[in-house]
C-alpha cells in the first residue's frame, strides 16, 4: 500500500509540473478551468483545449501500453517482450499506412479494426516462427525483430510509391500527442476501457501460468482459449493507441520491468502498478519533449523522446535477463562440408547473368500504354546512368558480406551482422543527426561521420559484450535498441517536411539511384582495399573463431587482432552506408549461405560470401528497377524484403526441423 501511495504522490507531482510547462496561468486558474471549462483568454483556451487533453491522452496511452506490456511479459515469462519487440506495433502501422494510401474512407470507419488485424497477423507470424519453446527466451525477440524489419521495409516501399498520399503519415509515425480539442480523448476513452477486462480476468490465469504449463493444466486452466482472449484484447488496446497518437515505443517494455524492480509481486499487482507507472512515464516523457521543443526550432515528437530514453533503459534491463538456452537455440543447419567446384561456377554464372540482365535487359515504354522488354545495348546516356548503380550494388553487397563474416566469426554467433548488431544503424544515425544539425544534404555528410557512428556502436558492443562474454542476447538487443532509436529520429526528421524529406527516405531505403560515377568508383576502390585486408587477416579469423586460448597458443594477440578486425567492419559499414544508405540482411545471409554451401574455413567463406553478397544486391537492384517500371524501388528495400523473407524462412525451418 505504501508503494502505491508514494507512486500516486509522484503521479500528482509529475502532473502538476506538466501543467505548468509553457503557461502563465496559476494553479488556481487552472483548477477553475478544469471544473468550469469557461475559457475566455487565449492562455485559457490553450490550456483547456491543448495542454489538458494532451496530458489526459498521455496518461491514457501510457497506462494502456504499460498494461499490455505487463500482460505480454507475464503470459510468456519473458521480460523483454512488448508491443514493439513482438511485432504488434509494426503490423498495425503497416496496415494503417496501406489503408491511408489505398482506402482512406475505410480507414475512417474501421481504422482500429484494421490495425488490430495487422497486429494479430504480425504477432501470429512471430509466434509461429518462435514456437512454444522460444517464447520465454531470445528466439521470439529475434523473430519479432525480423518481422519488424520486413514489415518496415514493405511500409517504406508503400510510402515511396505513393509520396503524394503519405506525407501526413510521418508525424503520425513519430508518435505525436499534440491536441487542439478533446476529440481524440473522447474517441479513445471507450476503446481503452476494455482494458478493465484484463484487470478483472487476468489475475487467476496469470498466477497459474507461473506454475508452468503443466501445473496450470493440472489445476483446470484451459490455457489456449484464455490466452487468445487476453492477447486479442491487448492487441485491440495497442491498435487503438497507434490509431490515435501513432507509434510510441519502449513504454510497454520498461514499465513492467520497473514495476517488478519496485516490488510488484502478484499478477494483478504487476498489471495495476504497470498501468500507473506507464501513465507517469509517458507523461514525464511528453513533458521532456515539450521542454525540448521550446529550446529547438522544431517540435520534438513524444515517440522520439520515448526512444531516446527507452533505448538505454532496454539495454540496462536486458542484462542478465535472458535464459541459458538462448545460446543454444540459435543454431543453423550445417549444410555441406566443403564447397564443391560446381558451386563456384554457379555463383560466377549467376553474377554474369545478372550483369547481362542489368546492362542489356530492361523495360521501356513504347507508348503511354504499351511496354516492351528489349534486349539491347543501352544508349550512351542510359549506360552512363546505369553502370554506377551496378558497380555500387556489387561493392555494397561485397562489403556488407565481408563485414558479416568477420562479425560472425569474432563473436562466434551465426546471427551477428552489421545491421542486427546496430553498426549500420549507428552510421545511419550519425549521418541523419549531422544532416539535421548542419542543414546540409545527407548525401554529402561523408564516410567519416558514418565511421564515427559505427565506432560508437562498436564501443558499446565491446563494453557490454565483454561483461557478458559477447552473449547473443545482449548483442542483438543493442541492435534492436539502436534500430528503434534510429526509427524515431528518422520519423522526427521526416515529420519536419520540406523538399529534402523524400531524398532522405529514399537514401534510408538503400538507393543506388543518386550515386554518381565518382562515388561508385570510390566505393568499389574502398571496399576492394578493405576486402584485401580482410583476406590477409583470414588466419586471425580462423584462430579467433576457434578460441582465444588457441589463438594465444599460436602466437596471436587476440585482443589486438579483434580490435583491428572490428575497425575493418566499421570502415566497411561506414563506406557502404555513407554512399548507398543502410542495407539490411545482406551481412547476415551472405555468410550464412556461404556456410551452407560448404565454406567452413575463413578464407573460402570470405570469398564465397562476397560473391553471394554481389548476387543478392545485383538481383535487388535489377528487380527494383524493372518490376514496377516506370516506378522504381531502392535496392536496399528489395534486399530487405528478400532477405527478411529468407531470414524468417530460416527461423521457421529451425523451428520445424
Amino acid at each position: 500500500m505504501a508503494r502505491y501511495l508514494i507512486t500516486l504522490s509522484l503521479f500528482f507531482l509529475v502532473l502538476i509540473a506538466y501543467l505548468q510547462i509553457n503557461t502563465a496561468l496559476s494553479l488556481t486558474e487552472q483548477w477553475r478551468l478544469i471544473f468550469t471549462a469557461q475559457a475566455v483568454e487565449f492562455e485559457e483556451f490553450q490550456f483547456y483545449y491543448s495542454t489538458l487533453p494532451r496530458a489526459v491522452l498521455a496518461m491514457m496511452v501510457g497506462g494502456a501500453l504499460g498494461l499490455v506490456g505487463s500482460l505480454f511479459q507475464q503470459l510468456t515469462q519473458n521480460r523483454l517482450l512488448s508491443p514493439m519487440t513482438l511485432g504488434a506495433a509494426s503490423g498495425a502501422w503497416l496496415v494503417l499506412i496501406c489503408a491511408s494510401v489505398w482506402a482512406p474512407a475505410l480507414l475512417a470507419d474501421l481504422g482500429v479494426g484494421l490495425a488490430t488485424a495487422g497486429s494479430m497477423l504480425a504477432v501470429g507470424l512471430v509466434l509461429l516462427i518462435a514456437g512454444r519453446r522460444g517464447i520465454s527466451g531470445l528466439p521470439i525477440i529475434l523473430a519479432g525483430m525480423a518481422v519488424h524489419i520486413l514489415l518496415g521495409a514493405i511500409a517504406s516501399a508503400v510510402i515511396l510509391l505513393n509520396e503524394q498520399y503519405a506525407r501526413h503519415l510521418f508525424i503520425w509515425g513519430a508518435g505525436d500527442l499534440t491536441q487542439v480539442d478533446w476529440q481524440w480523448v473522447a474517441w479513445l476513452a471507450p476503446r481503452l476501457s476494455v482494458g478493465l477486462i484484463i484487470l478483472a480476468l487476468a489475475h487467476h490465469p496469470l498466477m497459474l501460468l507461473r506454475l508452468g504449463e503443466q501445473g496450470a493444466k493440472a489445476r483446470g486452466l484451459s490455457i489456449l482459449p484464455i490466452l487468445l482472449f487476453l492477447v486479442l484484447i491487448a492487441l485491440w488496446l495497442v491498435a487503438s493507441a497507434i490509431t490515435a497518437v501513432g507509434v510510441i515505443g519502449f513504454i510497454g517494455l520498461l514499465t513492467p520491468n520497473i514495476a517488478r524492480s519496485l516490488g510488484a509481486g502478484g499478477a494483478l499487482d504487476e498489471l495495476a502498478y504497470s498501468v500507473m507507472l506507464g501513465a507517469i512515464l509517458l507523461l514525464a516523457t511528453d513533458a521532456i519533449a515539450i521542454v525540448a521543443s521550446l529550446w529547438m526550432p522544431d517540435l520534438i515528437p513524444t515517440g522520439t523522446a520515448a526512444a531516446l530514453i527507452g533505448a538505454p533503459c532496454l539495454i540496462w534491463f536486458a542484462q542478465g535477463r535472458l535464459t541459458a538456452n538462448d545460446h543454444t537455440a540459435l543454431q543453423w543447419p550445417e549444410g555441406a562440408h566443403r564447397v564443391k567446384p560446381f558451386v563456384w561456377w554457379m555463383v560466377y554464372a549467376s553474377i554474369l547473368v545478372l550483369l547481362v540482365l542489368a546492362f542489356f535487359f530492361s523495360p521501356a515504354n513504347l507508348t503511354s500504354t504499351v511496354q516492351a522488354w528489349p534486349f539491347e545495348w543501352p544508349s550512351e546516356l542510359v549506360f552512363s546512368l546505369r553502370w554506377p548503380r551496378i558497380v555500387t550494388a556489387m561493392a555494397a553487397g561485397a562489403g556488407m558480406a565481408a563485414a558479416g563474416v568477420i562479425l560472425q566469426r569474432l563473436i562466434r554467433n551465426p546471427l551477428a551482422s552489421p545491421d542486427i548488431l546496430g553498426l549500420s544503424a549507428g552510421a545511419t544515425l550519425a549521418l541523419v543527426v549531422t544532416t539535421v544539425v548542419s542543414g546540409g544534404s545527407i548525401h554529402e555528410a561523408g564516410s567519416i561521420v558514418a565511421f564515427i557512428g559505427s565506432m560508437g556502436v562498436l564501443a558499446i558492443l565491446i563494453l557490454l559484450g565483454r561483461k557478458h562474454d559477447y552473449a547473443p542476447g545482449i548483442m542483438i538487443l543493442i541492435g534492436i535498441s539502436l534500430a528503434a532509436l534510429l526509427e524515431a529520429v528518422v520519423h522526427f526528421v521526416l515529420a519536419k517536411g520540406g523538399d529534402e524529406v523524400y531524398s532522405i527516405i529514399g537514401w534510408l531505403a538503400g538507393s543506388t539511384y543518386r550515386v554518381s560515377a565518382r562515388q561508385s568508383i570510390l566505393l568499389l576502390t574502398g571496399v576492394g582495399i578493405l576486402f584485401g585486408l580482410c583476406l590477409l587477416t583470414s588466419r586471425w579469423l580462423t584462430l579467433i573463431s576457434v578460441g582465444d586460448q588457441i589463438a594465444l597458443a599460436r602466437g596471436l594477440d587476440a585482443k589486438r587482432a579483434r580490435l583491428v578486425l572490428l575497425v575493418l567492419v566499421a570502415l566497411l559499414c561506414a563506406m557502404v552506408t555513407a554512399i548507398m544508405g543502410p542495407v539490411a540482411f545482406v551481412g547476415l545471409l551472405a555468410p550464412h549461405m556461404a556456410a551452407l554451401l560448404g565454406a567452413k574455413k575463413a578464407l573460402p567463406q570470405l570469398v564465397l560470401a562476397m560473391l553471394v553478397g554481389m548476387v543478392l544486391m545485383l538481383l535487388s537492384d535489377w528487380l527494383g528497377r524493372t518490376v514496377l517500371y516506370p516506378s522504381q524501388m531502392p535496392a536496399g528495400t528489395i534486399a530487405s524484403i528478400l532477405g527478411g523473407s529468407y531470414f524468417i524462412y530460416l527461423l521457421a525451418r529451425r523451428r520445424f526441423t
